[in-house]
């Protein structure tokens, strides 16, 4: 894939996704149409999922949803 670096610079956030995800495996970057800059994952260092990095490690009371009710009437919401 190549992009120019006015693209580069709008979406980098979205390119570095797609290397880390594997959907592309560089990139390259080009002034005037004239390839500059290769991106590349770095290492091949696998990327982290940070959703669910305390899975299992934390535990809520069973009764959590007791106040809802009071809480939703005091920003002036409806009872549950």
């Amino acid at each position: 894939m190549q992009v120019n670096i006015l693209e580069a610079k709008t979406e980098l956030s979205k390119l570095i996704r797609l290397i880390e995800t594997g959907k592309e495996d560089h990139i390259i970057i080009a002034r005037y149409g004239k390839p500059v800059v290769k991106m590349t994952v770095y290492n091949d260092a696998p990327v982290s999922k940070r959703i669910g990095i305390a899975k299992g490690k934390l535990q809520s009371p069973g009764d959590l949803d007791r106040d809802n009710g009071e809480i939703a009437q005091l920003f002036g919401g409806a009872a549950l």
